[in-house]
């Protein structure tokens, strides 16, 4: 798995800011909360980054992540009581749109932390097919 190390460093990280503060906080005070166990464990990153979206060449508009780590994972976080499916999805949209390999999505919001690794389908299907014409 591309940048595994890094998605399990994060994840230890947002494990730890839910140990500590538990659900029932706004978004933004894990955001903060985030930033500072980043910090404390040595992970680069932005928080808030505007990141433009692109349509067939054309800057159609831009979005902020809550996060971008090490300048190759992007990162979302919840703070509700439960990931649906349309949160999955935006996320899977971001990563694809910003051309990234993977992204992570976590929720605080839940009694235990809740989160899913998103892998952009377009890259990898590429690859796929990259390596499929080198046999």
């Amino acid at each position: 798995m591309k940048h595994q190390d890094l998605s399990y460093k994060i994840i230890g990280c947002a494990m730890e800011v839910h140990k500590r503060l538990g659900n029932g906080f706004q978004e933004v005070i894990y955001q903060r909360a985030l930033a500072i166990e980043m910090k404390i464990q040595g992970i680069e990153f932005s928080r808030e980054h505007e990141m433009p979206i692109r349509y067939r060449g054309h800057n159609i508009g831009s979005r902020r992540v809550d996060f971008f780590v090490e300048e190759c994972v992007m990162l979302e976080i919840k703070a509700l009581i439960n990931l649906e499916d349309v949160h999955l999805a935006q996320a899977m949209n971001y990563v694809e749109a910003y051309g990234l390999e993977i992204g992570l999505l976590i929720n605080f919001g839940a009694k235990s932390l809740q989160y899913k690794r998103v892998h952009n389908n377009k890259l990898i299907s590429k690859e796929s097919r990259h390596q499929e014409n080198q046999v």
